[in-house]
């Protein structure tokens, strides 16, 4: 297994960096002082109300759909999630491995069929959130509260300081990626085919299940957990849980939440160590994803995945943890 071990003097820049980030409520514009407006969207509010609405209608067809559209659309709604996970999580926004050209196609295309924006607006805004947690500048600021952090976000617009720190960072990568720009570029085609046409068409066409059934459950059912289960990561895990690698920050372990998002829940510890590819210590327990990246380095996928050193991880729960592991 090939792996970046980070160096334990390292580490002493990166809690610097850390506490800057954190501190920089100031720098983002004295969040404590400033009125926080709340411009709502009705569109977003009455597509996600309806989403839901049609997520409810969908768990009623689940005993009259085949057991096969019940396979399809749990195998969906894994390659939605490593979308996500894999993608634009831990490869495009923390570049925490490479990929080559094949995998960063089938994770882009997993990405589409996940629908919560584009590869660069993803990864950009997840960029953002990590150098300025529970500030204004966070787009799911979870000292908002749990409904804001968790969907209530976008139902505003995004706060000024959002939009003011996001063009200050460096995205030169993701716009050096052809995948990226090139999904981006098609991204509302991408995601009809991907999100609802190819989920909605294989079991009809291959088993015989109706269209209804097929694009209610695979389609529907599917892509409204999905989004749940990746703004629990947003919510759930900066609220409930506890802090073994740093006590000083929001983000917590949640095992419930690291069931559900396949492996990202380990949440304290990846805000600790967000360069880690496993987002976790314990490798492949209840990770999923981590599961899914090394097997594309078996292959030749993947590769220069980077990893906290156990004695980085060591010292830092030493230093800064709250004794809880």
């Amino acid at each position: 297994m090939m792996e970046d071990q980070a160096k334990l003097g390292g580490e002493e820049e990166m809690e610097k960096a850390t506490q800057t980030a954190l501190s920089s409520g100031a720098d983002g514009g004295s969040q404590r002082n400033k009125a926080r407006p709340f411009i709502i969207v009705w569109r977003n509010v009455l597509l996600m109300a309806l989403l839901h609405l049609a997520a409810l209608y969908a768990l009623w067809l689940i005993p009259k759909a085949q057991p096969l559209t019940w396979l399809w659309a749990y195998l969906c709604f894994i390659v939605t999630a490593l979308g996500v996970t894999a993608g634009a999580h831990r490869l495009w926004s923390h570049r925490s491995y490479t990929a080559k050209l094949p995998l960063r196609v089938f994770l882009a295309a997993a990405n589409s069929m996940a629908f919560q924006n584009d590869i660069y607006e993803w990864s950009r805004d997840h960029r953002v959130h990590h150098k300025y947690s529970e500030t204004d500048a966070d787009p799911h600021n979870a000292t908002r509260g749990f409904f804001f952090s968790h969907i209530g976000w976008l139902f505003v617009r995004k706060h000024p300081d959002v939009t003011e720190k996001g063009k200050c960072l460096d995205v030169t990568d993701l716009l050096d990626d052809p995948v990226v720009v090139y999904q981006r570029r098609y991204y509302k085609t991408s995601v009809l085919i991907m999100c609802f046409l190819m989920p909605t068409f294989i079991p009809w066409y291959f088993w015989g299940e109706t269209l209804w059934n097929s694009y209610f459950l695979a389609s529907i059912l599917r892509y409204t957990l999905s989004l749940n289960v990746t703004w629990l990561v947003n919510s759930a895990a900066h609220m409930y849980g506890n802090r073994p690698y740093d006590r000083h920050i929001s983000p917590r372990e949640n095992r419930l939440v690291t069931f559900g998002a396949i492996g990202e829940g380990f949440h304290n510890y990846h805000h600790t160590f967000p360069f880690d590819y496993s987002t976790s210590e314990f490798g492949l327990r209840l990770n999923p994803t981590t599961c899914f990246i090394d097997f594309m380095c078996w292959l030749g996928l993947a590769s220069n995945r980077k990893r906290a050193s156990r004695q980085m991880i060591q010292a830092r729960k030493l230093r800064t943890g709250d004794k809880s592991a």
